[in-house]
């Protein structure tokens, strides 16, 4: 008796790589692609009418970004597990997805074996996780970050000006300074810029 067929569900903003993961995925004979997204404000929706048994999710995508898609999913179609696949290895990435309701956690230069396998995995209920990114997230500790300080320094990701920030999240200027004073302190460096660049790369944003 051959295994039961596992639907999966695609959503990655890049044409070509979507195309090449399902492609490399339909080989697999337990596996059925049964939808392939491009945005991340198409994930739910799709789940909703394929109803995938496990959702692949790329983290940057236009819309809605793969954390915040599967927090959406974990809440509201928690029989689909969320596999975050993605380019970016990150410390806080990780803490981030698990705490969004992933049970994955691959990164895209994986062989394709390990992703399959992560797959079957997290089928049977299991917890799959890049070990050097388990690794590196228990050294790297939790954020260090308030709720503030990262609305704060992610409205200053685009160049906006301490009034700008102040105006977009409803708070006074002063109190904009000393978010930001604190997150430069925090991420020891010596703008907002080089702060939410440290911020990003340890996946705190």
């Amino acid at each position: 008796m051959s295994d039961p067929v596992i639907r999966l569900l695609l959503a990655d903003d890049q044409a070509l790589i979507r195309t090449a993961l399902c492609a490399l995925l339909e080989l697999e004979e337990d596996f059925e692609v049964v939808a392939a997204v491009g945005r991340g404000d198409e994930i739910v929706d799709a789940a909703r009418s394929h109803r995938p048994d496990v959702a692949l999710l790329d983290i940057e995508m236009p819309g809605m970004d793969g954390l915040a898609a599967a927090a959406v999913l974990a809440a509201q179609l928690p029989e689909c597990r969320v596999v975050i696949l993605t380019t970016f290895g990150r410390a806080g990435y990780l803490r981030r997805a698990m705490e969004a309701g992933a049970v994955g956690f691959v990164v895209k230069d994986a062989p394709a074996e390990v992703l399959a396998d992560a797959i079957r995995r997290v089928m049977t209920g299991e917890r799959v996780v890049d070990p050097a990114l388990a690794a590196a997230t228990l050294a790297a500790g939790d954020s260090p970050l308030t709720g503030r300080e990262r609305d704060v320094l992610n409205v200053a990701r685009s160049g906006a000006s301490v009034a700008e920030i102040a105006a977009r999240l409803y708070l006074s200027e002063g109190t904009v300074r000393n978010y930001l004073s604190a997150a430069i302190a925090k991420t020891a460096t010596a703008n907002r810029m080089a702060a939410v660049r440290v911020a990003d790369e340890r996946g705190w944003l």
